[in-house]
């Protein structure tokens, strides 16, 4: 077989798109029984887009409505309930109201929140129980979102994402 450029430029942007591919492809997250597809990269790159703006928006830095600590107390069994709650409370709550100035800014919050949707809509379909302690745990996180501001509320709950996002991310995952 005689190899032409062409033919090993279309072998080399064959492989090309498939690792394309399989990078953009989502993982399996497991929790409690219950999975869902979820695009990290993809999450992590629309965050690192609006996160200098909705650090820009916080002016209440003693405030800390999502913080490690709540999560590091979660019961066991409350891993599925917590997760769609706050999946929830940024669908319904956060991204609503989150405004930018940026359009592209602007966009990626949208992708977010649609993601998030998505994800939602695959932990839907479990059935998760909901303990009262990871209700209230979530309650207060409402609650410290309502004593500020709407719009100030929204990029706090933004610009903590990263909090959210890492502890997804270290949940156990299959490709």
């Amino acid at each position: 077989m005689i190899q032409t450029p062409l033919g090993s430029f279309v072998v080399s942007l064959l492989v090309l798109l498939g690792c394309l591919c399989k990078a953009a492809e989502g993982r399996t997250l497991h929790v409690d029984g219950c999975s869902a597809n979820v695009h990290f990269h993809e999450l992590r790159r629309q965050y690192t887009d609006i996160r200098s703006d909705a650090l820009s928006g916080d002016n209440e830095i003693e405030v800390k409505l999502l913080d490690t600590s709540l999560i590091k107390t979660l019961q066991e069994g409350q891993t599925c309930c917590f997760l769609r709650l706050l999946l929830r409370f940024y669908i319904e709550r956060v991204f609503k109201n989150y405004e930018s100035s940026h359009p592209h800014q602007q966009r990626c919050s949208s992708a977010l929140a649609n993601a998030f949707v998505s994800i939602r809509r695959d932990m839907h379909k479990c059935h998760c129980h909901c303990g009262e302690e990871t209700q209230r745990t979530l309650d207060s996180v409402h609650t410290k979102f309502d004593k500020l501001q709407i719009q100030p509320a929204a990029h706090k709950a933004v610009g903590e994402l990263n909090t959210l996002l890492d502890w997804m991310d270290g949940l156990k995952q299959t490709e």
